[in-house]
């Protein structure tokens, strides 16, 4: 018996292709998959209410039609009510940087990545779970499969989120990156890996990855394993505007790790203290707030449908 389905569709998701390009996409999943259900997603966060209340109404398979911002709302949403283990998750490439997919291994055409997601197996991924501070002073949660930033990254996702990614969501986030780094101070930070201070002082980038890719296809932690139940920590301290910039290309072809100016750690709780509001940051494309933060992993908390993360897509 086939689970019963839910698909989630962010209309908004890649500048808006996704609602344009729907009609057709709904029709080759209901040939792929049989019957389901679709809901679209109207206002921000609203993905995380509508992944709780159909698994509590007795959905089994959710389907996420958007981007990696959409996938960490329903995620946020099932973890936060305690309702992860009841529903599996299967993943389109709709959105515009697409990163997570990239870790998983999920074709990036969509008729292969439909095909992945009918005949795929059942993996179970670890999540992360970042606490922060709002800017109102409050302390939220929020949850993520792939990446959270602080620093740099948070300033960049400002940028193109306001701005949009008409471009293309690899040059919507190149051209945030240069401008971000333009307009960017680095802050004093310090970083405690499972309890040990790994770092202290002006902070360009701090990244917490359970994938591999962000910002629209850097590879910013090549080692990361999103099923081996620890988090990838790459830090990128003190540098100036230029030489930032000459080092984008190490970011996306991942061999920044060799570069002195990068340290990387790896561990299960990761802690950031900093002057309020000076250092900010985001999840999964997401501007959300600022230190301090605590990050740490979930093991095993999500079940997710398609190709298994040893083999993923780099294009």
């Amino acid at each position: 018996m086939e689970p019963r389905t839910l698909v989630i569709v962010n209309p908004r998701s890649s500048n808006g292709a996704t609602g344009r390009r729907w009609a057709r996409v709904e029709a080759t999943l209901r040939d792929s998959l049989g019957d389901l259900e679709v809901v679209r997603t109207r206002a921000p966060r609203d993905a995380e209410r509508i992944a709780r209340e159909a698994v509590l109404d007795g959905v089994e398979r959710l389907v996420v039609a958007g981007g990696d911002g959409t996938l960490s709302e329903i995620v946020t949403g099932l973890l936060a009510a305690d309702l992860a283990q009841r529903a599996e998750i299967g993943v389109l490439p709709l959105g515009s940087g697409g990163d997570f997919m990239r870790t998983l291994g999920i074709p990036p055409r969509l008729d292969d990545a439909i095909a992945a997601l009918a005949g795929g197996k059942t993996r179970r991924l670890d999540a992360g779970r970042a606490t922060y501070t709002l800017d109102s002073g409050r302390v939220a949660t929020s949850y993520f499969l792939n990446i959270a930033s602080l620093g740099v990254s948070a300033l960049i996702t400002r940028f193109v989120n306001a701005t949009g990614k008409g471009m293309g969501g690899r040059a919507a986030f190149l051209m945030g990156s240069i401008r971000g780094i333009l307009g960017f101070n680095p802050e004093p930070l310090s970083v405690r890996v499972d309890g040990e201070i790994v770092h202290e002082g002006p902070t360009v980038l701090a990244t917490v990855a359970n994938g591999r890719w962000f910002g629209g296809g850097m590879h910013v932690a090549p080692q990361a394993r999103p099923d081996d139940a620890e988090l990838d920590i790459v830090i990128i301290g003190a540098l100036t505007k230029l030489q930032l910039l000459r080092r984008l290309p190490l970011l996306y072809s991942g061999t920044h790790l060799d570069d002195p100016a990068v340290a990387s750690f790896r561990g299960r709780r990761v802690e950031f203290e900093a002057a309020p509001g000076t250092v900010h940051i985001e999840v999964d494309g997401e501007p959300l707030g600022s230190a301090p933060v605590e990050i740490e992993v979930l093991p095993g908390a999500v079940d997710v449908l398609g190709p298994g993360p040893e083999a993923p897509h780099s294009a």
